[in-house]
C-alpha cells in the first residue's frame, strides 16, 4: 500500500454467520504469500504449534496435549508470523528517505506493512531522521542515561506480551537491579482486572481450567469473548465439547461469527457441509451488565435451594472451603430481577433459563476475556461471575472452573517471571538471595501511573521491550506527549510502528530476533520457553535465517545492555546469562515456585504444567484461607439522554494493535476502519442515515470536572448491537478513553464502556 492514509470508501457487505472454512485458508495463504513466497509460507506454518516448533506469536491459547494436526494454527496466526517472517525489510536506506515527520503521517498499516527491521537505529536530539547506530554505542547511550537519573524511579520497563520467559526474567532482574519496580505491562491494559479479582477470590490470578476440563464440561459460558477472531483455535475444543454434549452460552453485546457455526477446515464438514453449531443460546447483553446478570442468575439460585433445600447449592464445598458465603446471601435478598431486566436488557425469560442451565449443570466452565475487564466495575464483575460457580461448587473438580481467555501470547509467563510492579516479598526474597542484589520494595508503577509520571516529567528513561505503547495505550494524545517528555525513549522490535515515530528527546530502536528466527550465540542453538493461558510451560524454536546479521534476541540485548550499565563487578553474571538460556532458566528455577527441574521438564514433548493450588488441592492462598465471595455493591452502566456507550474491539484483519489488512470479513465491514457501528433504531432516533460521516465526542467527569476527548471522519454503520451501545475499532478510538477513567482496583483503562456523543464531522 502506497497511499499515507488508510483508504477511504466503506463496503459494508453480509455479515459471516460461521468462522473459518474454506475462506479462512485462502486468506491465511495468500498473506503468507504475498509476506514470504510460497516456499516459505510452506517452510514456516509447518512449524507453527509444533512440538519441534516455534510457538504462535499471537494468541495465547493453549495446544491440545497428545496429537498435533499438521496445521494446527488459525488464520489470524497465520497473518501473524508472516507479518513477523516476511522478506520485506526496513533497512538504513528506508531512514535515509523517510524523515520522522513523514512517518508520522504514514498510517500503522503502512508501518507495519514496510517490514522487518534490520539495524540499531538513534534518533539524536534536534534530527530529524533515524540513523544507524552500532550496539555497543547504543548501550553506552542506554547507560548513560541511567547514570544521569536522581533516583532510579525515573526509569520505567515496559514489556510486551510476546516477550519469553527467559527475557522477562532477565529484563525485570535489569531493572530491578538499576533499583525500580516500574515494569509495565500490557496485561495492566487487558486482563489486570481477572488477576485482581481472581486473586482476592481464589488465591491466585491464573485460571483454573485445562483444555481437557474445557472437553468435558456440561455447560460453557463465553462471555465478553470473540474467540473466532481473538482466540480461534478454542473453537476446535468448542467443537469437541459440543460434540461431548455441552451447552455452550455466548453472553456478549454483538453476535460473533465464532460463537455461530464453525466450519473446521481441517475436516469434510468444514470444507462441504454447514459446520458445526456452536451457541446453543446468545444472550446479546448491553453494555456493562454482566454483573447484574450474573447476580440476578445468583438470586434465582438462591430461589431454587430455598424451594428444594440441597438441590443446587454445593454445601460440602461451602462449608469446607468458602468464606463470606453468608454475607453474600443476604446482598442476594435485595436482588431486583426488574432491575437486572433494565441493566442487562435481556428478557425474564432468558435469565431464568440460563439460570436453570446454571442450576442443573454438574461441569460447568466460564471464559470471558476483555468485554468483562475494561468496565469501571470488572473486578466485581469478575468476583461475581467467580461467586456463582462457587455456589455451585465449580472450583478443583474435573469438567469445571474460571478460564479467563489471555491475549498475546506469554502475557501469562511475563508476570509469573516477575514484569510486575507489585511482586510479593516472597519473589524478591527469593530473587536477592539468588543474585545478591537488593531488589527495591517500594511498587513501582502500572501503565496508566507510568504514563502520569511521564507526563510530569518525572522519567528520563522509557523502554519498551517489544509492543506499541503509544497505540495500545488510552488517551493516545496524552500518552504521546508523555512519551515526548523523556530524555531518551528505546524500542526494542521486529517491526515499524507509531512509537517509534512518537519520540522523547532521543530515541533508539533495536531490531530483535521474533519467534520464528534462528538464535544460536556462539553457535550453539538456544531455545525459548512461554507460558500458554491454562499454565502450560513449553520450548519455542525459531528455524528461519535472521533478516539481518545485526539482530539479536531479546535475551542478548538485556544482558548486553546490563554488562554495559554495571560493568564487571555487578552481582549478576550478565554475559553467562546472555549466552546460556538453560542457565536462566537453572535461576528461574531456584526463585519462582513450581520450576523444579525446569531445563528436563520444559523438553518434554507437550512441556509441564505450573500448579494451580485452587485447581489441584482445593486450596486457597488468601487473606482467609479459602475461597472469598466477592460483596460488591451491584454497578451497571445506564445509557445517558442523547448519548451512545462505546466499547472498543478489534477487526478479524488485526491482532492487538497489529493491523493486516481492511477486511473485517465476519462482520461484513471492508475498506475502512474509521466506521462506528450502531443499533439501526438509535441511528434513526439522532436523526442520522447509515453512511453518514460523524466526528465521536467521549465524555467523562474527571476530577477536575467534564473532560472530553475527540475523533473526526467516521462513517455510521447499521449494526446489530444493543440499543444505547456501539461499538468502533481501536486503536483508532483509544483517543476516546481517558487516562483516568480506570477500572476500580486494577486501574485497567475502560475501554469497553465509553460515553459519546456523536456530531457532524468536521473532517
Amino acid at each position: 500500500m502506497s497511499a499515507t492514509k488508510d483508504p477511504d470508501s466503506v463496503h459494508v457487505g453480509h455479515v459471516k454467520g460461521y468462522a473459518a472454512g474454506v475462506p479462512a485458508v485462502a486468506v491465511a495463504l495468500r498473506r503468507g504469500v504475498e509476506q514470504m513466497g510460497a516456499l516459505r509460507t510452506a517452510q514456516t506454518l509447518i512449524k507453527l504449534n509444533q512440538r519441534d516448533g516455534f510457538d504462535c506469536p499471537g494468541c495465547a491459547w493453549p495446544e491440545t496435549p497428545g496429537h498435533r494436526k499438521h496445521a494446527e494454527f488459525c488464520e489470524n496466526g497465520a497473518k501473524a508470523v508472516a507479518e513477523e517472517a516476511t522478506r520485506r525489510t526496513v533497512t538504513p536506506e528506508f531512514f535515509a528517505t523517510h524523515s520522522v515527520d513523514d512517518l508520522r503521517e504514514r498510517s500503522g498499516y503502512w508501518l507495519s506493512q514496510q517490514g522487518r527491521l534490520t539495524h540499531p537505529m538513534y534518533l539524536a536530539p534536534g534530527d530529524d531522521h533515524y540513523r544507524p547506530v552500532e550496539w555497543e554505542n547504543a548501550f553506552e547511550l542506554i547507560a548513560a542515561e541511567v547514570g544521569a537519573m536522581d533516583t532510579p524511579h525515573q526509569s520505567v520497563f515496559y514489556t510486551s506480551g510476546r516477550t519469553s520467559n527467559e527475557a522477562a526474567f532477565v529484563y525485570q532482574l535489569l531493572a530491578r537491579s538499576i533499583g525500580t519496580n516500574n515494569l509495565p505491562d500490557c496485561s495492566n491494559m487487558c486482563h489486570e482486572s481477572s488477576g485482581t479479582a481472581l486473586g482476592e477470590s481464589i488465591g491466585i490470578g491464573k485460571g483454573s481450567v485445562t483444555v481437557g476440563d474445557l472437553e468435558a464440561a456440561d455447560l460453557i459460558i463465553i462471555a465478553g469473548q470473540n474467540p473466532g477472531t481473538n482466540h480461534p483455535r478454542m473453537l476446535s475444543v468448542l467443537e469437541k465439547a459440543k460434540h461431548n454434549g455441552a451447552r455452550i452460552v455466548a453472553v456478549n453485546p454483538l453476535p460473533e461469527a465464532g460463537l455461530m457455526r464453525f466450519k473446521d477446515p481441517q475436516k469434510i464438514g468444514g470444507v462441504v457441509g454447514s459446520g458445526t453449531k456452536l451457541a446453543d443460546d446468545f444472550l446479546q447483553i448491553r453494555l456493562g451488565g454482566d454483573m447484574a446478570l450474573f447476580r440476578g442468575v445468583a438470586r434465582l439460585l438462591l430461589d431454587a435451594e430455598r424451594a428444594q433445600p440441597g438441590s443446587v447449592f454445593d454445601h460440602a464445598f461451602l462449608t469446607a472451603h468458602c468464606a463470606g458465603t453468608d454475607d453474600y446471601l443476604a446482598l442476594l435478598e435485595d436482588v431486583d430481577l426488574d432491575e437486572v431486566v433494565t441493566a442487562t436488557g435481556l428478557s425474564r425469560a432468558q435469565i431464568a433459563d440460563f439460570a436453570e442451565a446454571v442450576a442443573t449443570s454438574q461441569r460447568i466452565v466460564l471464559c470471558w476475556a476483555m468485554g468483562w475487564t475494561q468496565h469501571r466495575h470488572s473486578v466485581a464483575t469478575i468476583a461475581e461471575g467467580t461467586n456463582v460457580l462457587l455456589l455451585r461448587g465449580m472450583l478443583g473438580k474435573p469438567g469445571a472452573g474460571l478460564c479467563p481467555v489471555r491475549g498475546h501470547s506469554n502475557v501469562q509467563g511475563d508476570r509469573t517471571m516477575g514484569i510486575y510492579e507489585k511482586m510479593p516479598e516472597s519473589f524478591l526474597t527469593a530473587l536477592d538471595k539468588e543474585f545478591g542484589i537488593t531488589s527495591p520494595r517500594e511498587h513501582g508503577y502500572d501503565t496508566v501511573a507510568a504514563i502520569d509520571a511521564m507526563a510530569r516529567g518525572e522519567v528520563r528513561l522509557f523502554m519498551a521491550m517489544g509492543g506499541n505503547f503509544v497505540s495500545a495505550s488510552p488517551d493516545t494524545e496524552a500518552t504521546a506527549a508523555a512519551l515526548s517528555r523523556c530524555n531518551l525513549t528505546v524500542h526494542v522490535s521486529t517491526k515499524l510502528n507509531e512509537s517509534h515515530v512518537v519520540t522523547g528527546h532521543a530515541a533508539l530502536i533495536l531490531p530483535t530476533l521474533g519467534r520464528t528466527d534462528k538464535d544460536v550465540i556462539d553457535g550453539v542453538p538456544q531455545r525459548v520457553s512461554v507460558e500458554d493461558s491454562m499454565s502450560v510451560v513449553h520450548l519455542s524454536r525459531g528455524s528461519l535465517p535472521p533478516a539481518s546479521p545485526q539482530l539479536r534476541s531479546e535475551v542478548a540485548i538485556v544482558c548486553g545492555l546490563a554488562r554495559t550499565i554495571f560493568g564487571s563487578g555487578h552481582p549478576v553474571d550478565w554475559e553467562h546469562l546472555g549466552t546460556d538460556y538453560d542457565t536462566i532458566r537453572d535461576h528461574i528455577e531456584r526463585v519462582i515456585p513450581g520450576f523444579a527441574d525446569f531445563n528436563t521438564r520444559v523438553r518434554r514433548s507437550d512441556g509441564f504444567v505450573l500448579p494451580h493450588p485452587p485447581r489441584d488441592d482445593r486450596e486457597f492462598d488468601t487473606s482467609t484461607g479459602k475461597a472469598n465471595f466477592g460483596l460488591h455493591p451491584l454497578e451497571w452502566l445506564p445509557v445517558p439522554d442523547g448519548r451512545l456507550i462505546l466499547q472498543t474491539l478489534r477487526s478479524h484483519d488485526q491482532y492487538n494493535t497489529t493491523v493486516y489488512g481492511h477486511d473485517d470479513r465476519y462482520r461484513g465491514i471492508k475498506g475502512n476502519r474509521h466506521v462506528v457501528m450502531i443499533n439501526p433504531d438509535d441511528i434513526s432516533a439522532f436523526g442520522l442515515h447509515a453512511g453518514d460521516r460523524v466526528d465521536i465526542v467521549s465524555e467523562f467527569d474527571g476530577p477536575d470536572g467534564r473532560e472530553e476527548r475527540r475523533v473526526t471522519g467516521f462513517e455510521v454503520v447499521s449494526y446489530d448491537t444493543p440499543r444505547g451501545n456501539a461499538a468502533a475499532y481501536y486503536p483508532e478510538t483509544n483517543p476516546l478513553v481517558p487516562l483516568r477513567s480506570v477500572a476500580r482496583y486494577s486501574n485497567t483503562p475502560v475501554s469497553k464502556a465509553v460515553v459519546i456523543r456523536l456530531e457532524p464531522a468536521t473532517s
